[in-house]
């Protein structure tokens, strides 16, 4: 197999499932959103705690930076040149750590319990697969810093 192959015949369907997952994280967090500033907490499907409102704003930041994430990444998938991969690499970083500051306001709004409907905890589920996801983007993506066959090669 060519040098930096590897990686890039398993980032596609990588990219594939991450903006698959940050649209669904974008979706559910719009729709929830929508109805907590339109006063329907009790919507059987919404309910929540105090830490839902900012748990809302902070998965729609991080689905939405996700999603650019992949599209940059997508980027470097098809240039797979050095030049590119630092822009993916940066932003990939930000957007998982975006992630892991949902995925924490998450945990908080868990802890403190009360009724959460369906769609939240379905929006609780997909930030947690997304911050697995982007993380296992984000290793395979700097993986070619430590192995050549992983990565994009020097001409």
């Amino acid at each position: 197999m060519a040098l930096g192959r590897v990686g890039k015949n398993f980032m596609a369907p990588l990219l594939a499932v991450n903006l698959v997952v940050h649209v669904i994280v974008v979706g559910l967090a719009g729709w929830s959103l929508d109805k907590y500033i339109d006063g329907e907490q009790n919507h059987p499907h919404l309910g929540g705690n105090t830490s839902t409102s900012f748990m809302l704003i902070f998965a729609l930041i991080a689905g939405t930076f996700g999603a650019c994430s992949v599209i940059i990444g997508m980027m470097h998938l098809r240039a797979w040149q050095h030049e590119s991969h630092a822009a993916a690499a940066s932003v990939a970083i930000i957007s998982w750590a975006l992630i892991a500051l949902a995925f924490g306001v998450v945990c908080k709004e868990v802890i403190l319990g009360g009724h959460r409907g369906k769609r939240l905890q379905t929006l609780e589920l997909f930030i947690a697969i997304s911050l697995l996801s982007q993380l296992l983007y984000l290793v395979l993506l700097n993986t070619g810093m430590f192995k050549r066959r992983y990565g994009p090669t020097v001409i």
